[in-house]
C-alpha cells in the first residue's frame, strides 16, 4: 500500500497552477525531498515538457518507486538518493529544483546545503521554486503558522518555519536572485530565485 501526505493532496493544485508559470520554459528539472512521491507523479504528467528527476534519502526510495509503479509517467526518473549534507551531490545540471516542505523540517545546517548545491547543479538563468511557509521580518504571517513553528520546534529544535529574509540571504551567496514570491493557500508561499548570469 502507497504511503500517502495529505498536504500533498490539499497543496498540490494551486502549486501545480505556480508551476505552469514558472516551468514553461524549463526542460530538466530535480525535485528535492520528493517524499511519498505524490507530487512527483501529478505535476510531471501536466508538465509534460519537463524531464522531472526525483530524489530523497534512500530509505523513502520505497515510496517513490510504489507511487511511479502505479501513477508514473514517462517523463518521471526513478529517485536519486540525495542527503543535501552530503557532498559530492549526484552528477547533474538542470533549469529547474523544486522543493515542497523541507525547508522547515530541515536543520539550518541543511538548509545552507540545499542552497548551495542547488547554486552549483542550477543552468544560468535556471529557477529554484520553494514552496512553503516563511517568516518575513521576523514575524509569523498567520497564527496557524506560529502554531505549526511551535509543533515543529517542540518535535525537533532544529526544524522550524524559516525567515525569508535568511533564505534569500543564502539565495544571494548561491548566485541566486528573486524572481516572483507568491501568495498560497493556507498561509504558504511559493518563492522563486532565479541563477544569475
Amino acid at each position: 500500500m502507497k504511503p500517502i501526505a495529505e498536504s500533498c493532496l490539499q497543496n498540490r493544485a494551486p502549486i501545480l497552477a505556480v508551476l505552469r508559470e514558472v516551468l514553461a520554459e524549463r526542460r530538466r528539472l530535480l525535485e528535492i525531498g520528493s517524499g511519498t512521491g505524490q507530487h512527483a507523479v501529478y505535476f510531471a504528467p501536466e508538465l509534460s515538457h519537463l524531464t522531472w528527476q526525483t530524489s530523497d534519502l534512500r530509505e523513502n526510495h520505497a515510496a517513490i518507486h510504489a507511487w511511479l509503479a502505479d501513477e508514473g509517467a514517462a517523463n518521471i526518473l526513478p529517485p536519486l538518493e540525495l542527503d543535501v549534507c552530503c557532498s559530492p551531490w549526484p552528477e547533474l545540471r538542470v533549469d529547474a529544483v523544486f522543493s515542497a516542505n523541507t525547508a522547515h523540517i530541515m536543520g539550518w545546517e541543511a538548509v545552507e546545503a540545499m542552497f548551495a548545491g542547488v547554486g552549483r547543479i542550477l543552468e544560468v538563468d535556471g529557477v529554484f521554486a520553494l514552496y512553503g511557509p516563511f517568516n518575513y521580518g521576523g514575524q509569523y504571517t498567520a497564527a496557524s503558522n506560529a502554531r505549526f513553528d511551535a509543533w515543529l520546534r517542540q518535535r525537533d529544535p532544529a526544524s522550524g518555519v524559516r525567515d525569508f529574509e535568511a533564505l534569500d540571504r543564502l539565495a544571494h551567496d548561491a548566485g541566486m536572485t528573486l524572481s516572483q514570491d507568491y501568495d498560497m493557500p493556507a498561509d504558504n508561499r511559493t518563492l522563486v530565485w532565479r541563477k544569475a548570469p
